[in-house]
């Protein structure tokens, strides 16, 4: 891991969802409001949630416009999954995928086994 880089972030409801907006075309760069709009979390969650995706070095941050501020307009940035990133998310939302997949207390093997093949 480089120098700055802290340990996986937690994986929270918000985090996953962020994770997963990614995925869906994880090379395209995205702006904060478009993410917000997509995941439907207000800014002060969102960008609680890239902050602690760019530290981990699972997000990069550019701005998109690095004049802006020189000229009087606000610097847009623009969040992109890095490659270690994007095979951490794969792996963490493999690793949630398969935690949610917990047995049923009370029902059987079996049972569920019946009851898919019944679908």
């Amino acid at each position: 891991m480089s120098a700055g880089h802290t340990t996986s972030p937690r994986v929270t409801l918000a985090v996953t969802t962020v994770l997963q907006v990614f995925l869906e075309k994880p090379a395209e760069a995205r702006y904060g409001y478009d993410l917000m709009r997509e995941t439907g979390y207000p800014s002060g969650v969102l960008y609680r949630v890239l902050g602690r995706l760019q530290s981990a070095g699972w997000l990069s941050r550019d701005p998109d416009q690095p004049n802006a501020a020189a000229t009087g307009g606000q610097t847009r940035h623009m969040y992109r999954l890095t490659d270690a990133g994007a095979a951490a998310a794969r792996d963490q939302l493999a690793a949630l995928t398969r935690q949610l997949r917990l047995p049923v207390p009370g029902v059987t093997q079996d049972h569920r086994a019946t009851e898919a093949a019944r679908s």
